[in-house]
């Protein structure tokens, strides 16, 4: 009878030990290991919202011709570039596509004789990305091209539209021989510019307005994203540790990955080392995994856009430029502030720089300020010393920090060299500054140059 209850304790035994092994093995509940995964730690508070490709493809500028050899320039943020673009031009189609070498018409005729616009995209664009702003239908041969300039003219003396594409490499034009444009369409896009500061063009194709532009300064509070929120974002932060270097830069690793916090906490560097890639990237790829990896890592704060490399650049080297109102930031050293910069390997990110700080909803100030025009700007840019190496002139605002977390934007003239680089030309007038009495056409445009949509 004993050896009986022994026999039956020692299975029951034996079972609750196979049962409570079962358990451990498939992690049912209460039993199972925990796990950390990658999202534990990367779901933190984004500086800003998510935001898609389709919002940070578009023109840099607009180049309104008047003709008689008159021209104006519209800016991103402007009510006009608005209600042009995105009212009379996105939802048109462009299709039938005839390729032609680029001295298929005399450029400079048309320019001063026929009334049209351009739209100006810097170092080009896919036609793949192009396709996000614009309906296109073309051959492999266009769908595989760049596109720095799109020009839409009516001929003189007939009532033809002719819709030309420009490949960034200066070899090819595109013809949209069944362009959904109308002459009233065109006719439009001059009207909008009938009232705006009058732009003349130099030899090499710079625009310069003929008198001063109202522009605006602007104060914004701000937050800063600390070191240890940054970390969570990318690591685990129980498997990280962090150095200092001799900069004083601050450095965090898992022991494959980096970041590095610069700029007194305002500026990071994170850092993916991945072993080099025999196989093409695709730029369009690479844009698409950048926006993702932004979203995921920090989001958007503002409006932002899309630069292509420069001609001698990598597709692997991609740079987003932020906007505040119609404005570019320039970025001017030794201050980081207005452009995220990623290195993408086949759709790895593998290097991604930004700025931590976040902006106010709306400014605590704003002052009206004029940008020099005509013979001073014109002088000031003969002046330069990299004169020969400049590819375009933009007004621009310069970020600089103030105390108590307030960022101070002050507008001026930027230029662009072939390197891609950018430096301030010159500042703008000094605030309580009002220039010489305009005609009715130079002030109106003046004003409607600087009205925001917001």
């Amino acid at each position: 009878m004993m050896e009986k209850a022994k026999t039956t304790a020692l299975i029951i035994l034996v079972a609750l030990s196979l049962l409570q092994s079962y358990l451990l093995a498939y992690s049912m509940p209460g039993f199972g290991a925990m796990v950390r995964s990658e999202q534990d730690y990367v779901n933190v508070e984004p500086m800003g919202p998510p935001t898609s490709v389709e919002s940070v493809i578009f023109p840099e500028e607009l180049i309104v011709h008047l003709g008689n050899n008159k021209h104006t320039v519209i800016y991103p943020g402007t009510q006009f570039y608005e209600m042009i673009l995105n009212q009379r031009i996105q939802g048109r189609e462009f299709k039938g596509f005839q390729r032609s070498s680029a001295d298929v018409l005399n450029w400079e005729d048309v320019r001063k004789e026929d009334i049209g616009i351009e739209l100006r995209f810097e170092n080009g664009i896919p036609v793949e990305l192009l396709q996000k702003l614009l309906k296109l239908e073309g051959d492999l041969l266009f769908l595989n091209e760049t596109i720095d300039r799109i020009w839409i003219f009516k001929t003189t003396g007939t009532e033809e539209v002719r819709t030309f594409f420009f490949s960034a490499d200066g070899q090819m034009v595109y013809e949209s021989v069944r362009a959904d444009l109308t002459v009233r369409d065109v006719q439009d896009y001059v009207g909008f510019g009938q009232f705006q500061t009058e732009y003349e063009m130099t030899p090499d194709g710079l625009y310069l307005p003929r008198t001063p532009v109202q522009t605006t300064d602007m104060v914004f509070p701000y937050e800063a994203y600390s070191p240890d929120l940054m970390v969570r974002m990318f690591f685990d932060p129980s498997t990280t540790r962090s150095l200092e270097d001799r900069s004083g830069s601050q450095i965090f690793t898992d022991g494959k990955r980096g970041l590095q916090v610069e700029q007194n906490g305002m500026w990071i560097t994170y850092t993916n080392p991945a072993a080099p890639q025999s196989v093409e990237n695709l730029l369009s790829d690479n844009v698409y995994a950048s926006v993702d990896f932004i979203n995921d890592h920090g989001g958007w704060d503002g409006v932002h856009r899309f630069v292509s490399p420069a001609p001698e650049g990598a597709d692997t080297d991609l740079r987003f430029k932020q906007y505040v109102d119609q404005y570019p930031v320039i970025d001017t050293p030794p201050f980081h502030y207005g452009f995220m910069r990623l290195r993408v390997q086949q759709s790895l990110v593998t290097e991604y720089a930004r700025s931590t700080i976040t902006l106010g909803p709306k400014a605590e100030s704003r002052g009206v300020r004029y940008l020099p025009g005509g013979e001073e700007l014109e002088q000031s840019l003969l002046k330069y010393d990299r004169r020969g190496e400049v590819t375009a002139l933009f007004p621009a605002l310069q970020a600089s920090p103030l105390d108590d977390k307030r960022l101070k934007f002050s507008p001026v003239w930027a230029v662009r060299l072939l390197d891609g680089t950018e430096e301030v030309l010159m500042d703008a007038y000094p605030s309580g500054y009002e220039p010489p009495e305009q005609d009715d056409r130079s002030a109106s445009g003046a004003m409607n140059g600087a009205e925001s949509t917001g």
